[in-house]
């Protein structure tokens, strides 16, 4: 409840200044970070450097820290982890007992710090340096311990934080996060990680849908709808009625799909001797089609940007192999 001598109308510009200068301070710590990363050559060798040492490793990334470091740290290690490298998140409290086993010489590890003078992290630097586990820091302090004990110091900006009282981790941590989405990026496209590696780490949800491929929504060749060049469009009527995608193909003498039969060409040449017409006149020729590998979120896209419903999948000799329609991504969780 606001206070008696406080209007809502005071209170609700106050919370628009607040979120707004909030949101500023966010965007000029990235820029903050933009401008270090393309005009100091230290720093921006110091991420080259930390993507190849990484990239190098035959282990796995083990990522820790403590408070919002913490949090951001472990969005990091799923970040990574999610488009094919290998990592996992420690917390440094339970490492001091006995979680320090889980780390080898051959992983790397990342150390999140504000500070660099993070009390909890003591011992994972003390277990490092003993069995050799290369560290990559982010810190805002060159100074620090962590960033004097790192193998590669990732040295952010000091910026101001949104807090008014300058003490909540707000922009800090979100320029922690950046420069653990450019490693997870970076690596990435080092190892050259596909949409369909990606699909193998996210079967579920609408982003397993999207990047399921079309061949595995389609209906197989028992279910397309087809005619021949040459048949009366009686057939194609009750073809396509009997299949009821609302569209049917016709193939040339060698199977090639040549043309498509819709609703809309229906109505364009309803006369009185339309069902004695040869398909082929019918017909709108040179039909979109696709092939089967193509992503679940293609074909959807395909469908809206050319305003249809159904797509048939073809061979490298063009002959229909499946058919798509909309309805069967909606059903799968695409759109």
């Amino acid at each position: 409840m606001l206070p008696k001598n406080v209007r809502v109308a005071d209170f609700t510009s106050s919370t628009r200044d607040s979120i707004g200068l909030t949101l500023a301070t966010a965007i000029n710590g990235i820029k903050a970070l933009a401008d270090l990363a393309g005009n100091d050559v230290a720093f921006s060798q110091s991420l080259v450097d930390a993507v190849e040492l990484i990239g190098e490793g035959r282990g796995r990334v083990v990522v820790s820290g403590v408070g919002k470091s913490g949090h951001i740290g472990r969005k990091i290690a799923a970040t990574m982890a999610s488009t094919g490298t290998s990592a996992y998140f420690v917390h440094p409290t339970e490492a001091s007992h006995g979680d320090l086993g889980m780390i080898t010489s051959e992983d790397v590890l990342i150390l999140l710090s504000w500070s660099g003078e993070t009390a909890e992290l003591g011992n994972m630097l003390t277990y490092a340096k003993r069995f050799r586990v290369p560290i990559v820091s982010i810190s805002s302090s060159r100074d620090s311990t962590l960033a004097r004990n790192s193998h590669v110091a990732l040295v952010l900006p000091k910026v101001p934080e949104a807090c008014p009282h300058g003490l909540a981790p707000t922009t800090s941590a979100l320029l922690q996060l950046v420069v653990g989405d450019a490693l997870a990026i970076a690596l990435l496209e080092r190892r050259g990680f596909s949409a369909e590696d990606f699909r193998t780490f996210h079967p579920g949800g609408k982003l397993g849908a999207q990047l399921r491929l079309a061949q595995e929504l389609a209906h197989g060749t028992g279910q397309i709808p087809l005619l021949a060049v040459g048949r009366p469009m009686s057939e194609a009527v009750i073809e396509m009625s009997a299949r009821g995608f609302g569209v049917v193909g016709i193939v040339d003498e060698s199977g090639k799909l040549v043309g498509v039969i819709t609703d809309g060409d229906l109505r364009r040449h309803m006369a009185g001797d339309l069902l004695t017409q040869p398909v082929e006149v019918v017909m709108s020729p040179n039909p979109r089609v696709v092939k089967g590998d193509l992503l679940a979120s293609a074909a959807m896209e395909l469908m809206e940007e050319h305003k249809v419903t159904v797509l048939f999948l073809v061979d490298e000799a063009g002959a229909p192999v499946g058919i798509l329609h909309i309805h069967d991504l909606l059903r799968a969780g695409v759109a």
